[in-house]
């Protein structure tokens, strides 16, 4: 049994990179933004060591990067980038409901299954509230509890879920920054969650890879306007 000290840096640790990756997700730390050990812990006025492990699972999460003699950045997200995740997710996603038929009803329904597509939609409810407000604050952290259950409660593989769950937190890392620049962002935010949490609902799994598709396709035309702008 660990002893109760290895507990509470480990705690402090999880909370200090939490701390952190919602300040990237709220783009209050830009990408490329460099920052040390040392201001981390006197901002959290913690010790250094719990820090240097926050920071440390923050870059093998992609989201910062390490540099031996300047200390750690946000990591910057080319449009490539983004393209990539896309794609991999829709292939994941694709692959997950055609081979599981996501979370399909069975005859005699499964009552665990049942609260947890409730959750997920209740999820994706405020999910899709948000996004239709253009409230992103709100917004991302909705969206990726939503997809992190729905993505355990599809695949029923937790690599795959915590990898779709890493994909979708770094998308919001490259998208905030410039969806807080947009000037109609609510035409790029997507609001879609319910209408695919209903098709898993029905054990439709045609009709969540449609709606995936659709969603996927959307995510590529930004990318296709953030190029041309950057020309």
């Amino acid at each position: 049994m660990p002893a109760s000290g290895a507990v509470t840096r480990n705690t402090l640790r999880q909370q200090i990179a939490d701390a952190l990756r919602d300040e990237v997700l709220a783009g209050r730390l830009q990408p490329g933004q460099e920052f040390t050990v040392k201001q981390i812990a006197e901002q959290y006025g913690v010790s250094a060591t719990p820090v240097r492990e926050a920071l440390v699972d923050l870059c093998a999460q992609g989201l910062l990067d390490s540099d031996q003699h300047r200390g750690f950045r946000v990591h910057q997200y080319s449009i490539a980038d983004y393209r990539d995740m896309v794609e991999a997710r829709m292939l994941v996603v694709d692959g997950i409901f055609r081979r599981h038929s996501p979370a399909t009803v069975p005859p005699e329904p499964d009552h665990n299954i049942g609260v947890a597509l409730v959750s997920v939609r209740r999820r994706g409810e405020a999910a899709a509230r948000a996004a239709r407000a253009g409230d992103l604050d709100i917004l991302i952290g909705y969206d990726i509890r939503y997809w992190r259950e729905l993505g355990r409660l599809v695949s029923a593989n937790d690599h795959i879920a915590d990898f779709l769950h890493r994909l979708r937190v770094q998308a919001w890392v490259f998208s905030v920054p410039h969806l807080r620049s947009e000037r109609d962002v609510l035409g790029w935010l997507w609001s879609g969650h319910v209408e695919l949490v209903d098709a898993v609902t029905r054990g439709d799994a045609e009709a969540a890879v449609d709606v995936v598709r659709a969603y996927n396709a959307h995510s590529l035309e930004w990318a296709d306007r953030l190029e041309a702008r950057a020309r």
